[in-house]
């Protein structure tokens, strides 16, 4: 607008508060991600062993329910850590999946298109760019991991009793922190390969291979050298360590094998799983190397030789 017409004023509505302003990215995010029927039919499929496990909870209390099913009691999955630890791992499934779907175009789209810049000269600052963009992953995470699971958790105090959720109060912890370390992870990983690979099926299939090529060679290692050792690369099995610490059934004896040497003696090996501060100490590194990464990728212009 020309100058000399003076009809500029300045922006007097509401402010967003400071601590607030990175919502406004997955607030938008969301639009566009379940505008995908495909997408909004598998998330609500996730909620399905969370049905089951609801089910199971409720079969517990509901004696005539297991009297007309002819269901023995005590043939039920009792409800314990192991329990919520079990589903905390098949959630953590299908969270791998959503993220697989949902993470890779993120922060891709916006360097493939120079959007950075769009977004910086805005009062957002880098840190809270990243944080709105892992938000995108952590909250739809969240919602079909420990959120839920804490919600079952206050079912079965509920119908159990408050002894019962006095003597398990301890679990809200291991719900809340499995949940959010998953989460956590896969929004690192999934926003570090956005930012380095710039097309999304490239990014989904890295993403695949650092998760699966591990494992497996992880398993090789152990097969071969008998030792459990080859569980570090594997990030399945760091998540399934460090959650089985925070519930309490963590057990470095994995297993005992067996076999007759040459000479015919009987040979016992003892499977012994990595400590568990080893498995804390390799994710931490993971999660500082992401940072360093996104640090290093997400600025407001680029400099090409």
């Amino acid at each position: 607008m020309a100058v000399y017409e003076q009809t500029y004023k300045r922006y007097a509505g509401a402010l967003t508060p400071e601590w607030s302003r990175f919502l406004i990215i997955p607030r938008h995010a969301y639009r566009a991600v379940f505008n995908s029927k495909l997408f909004t039919a598998f998330f609500v499929v996730c909620f399905l062993p969370l049905l089951v496990e609801a089910i199971l909870i409720y079969l517990h209390h509901n004696f005539s329910a297991i009297a007309s099913m002819k269901i023995n009691v005590r043939e039920l999955i009792p409800i314990d850590a192991y329990f919520f630890q079990a589903f905390i791992w098949v959630q953590g499934g299908f969270a791998f999946f959503v993220a697989l779907l949902v993470g890779p175009p993120l922060v891709a789209r916006d360097l493939r298109n120079n959007a950075l810049p769009l977004y910086l000269c805005r009062p957002l600052s880098r840190t809270e760019y990243v944080m709105g963009k892992m938000s995108v992953i952590m909250i739809l995470l969240s919602l079909i991991t420990w959120v839920p699971q804490l919600l079952l958790f206050l079912f079965q105090s509920y119908l159990e009793g408050f002894a019962w959720f006095r003597a398990n109060v301890w679990m809200v912890s291991a719900i809340v922190l499995g949940g959010l370390i998953w989460a956590l992870l896969l929004a690192l990983l999934t926003q570090t390969i956005s930012a380095l690979v710039k097309w999304r099926v490239i990014a989904s299939g890295i993403l695949l291979g650092i998760f699966f090529i591990p494992t497996v060679f992880g398993a090789f290692i152990n097969e071969v050298f008998r030792t459990r050792w080859g569980n570090i690369i594997s990030l399945a099995a760091l998540i399934r360590n460090v959650t089985a610490g925070l519930f309490g059934t963590f057990d470095r004896l994995w297993d005992i094998e067996r076999f007759r040497d040459f000479d015919g003696s009987l040979i016992e090996i003892q499977m012994i799983e990595p400590p568990l501060w080893a498995s804390w100490l390799v994710l931490f590194l993971i999660c500082a190397v992401c940072l360093a990464v996104l640090s290093w990728k997400v600025k407001a212009y680029e400099v090409v030789r």
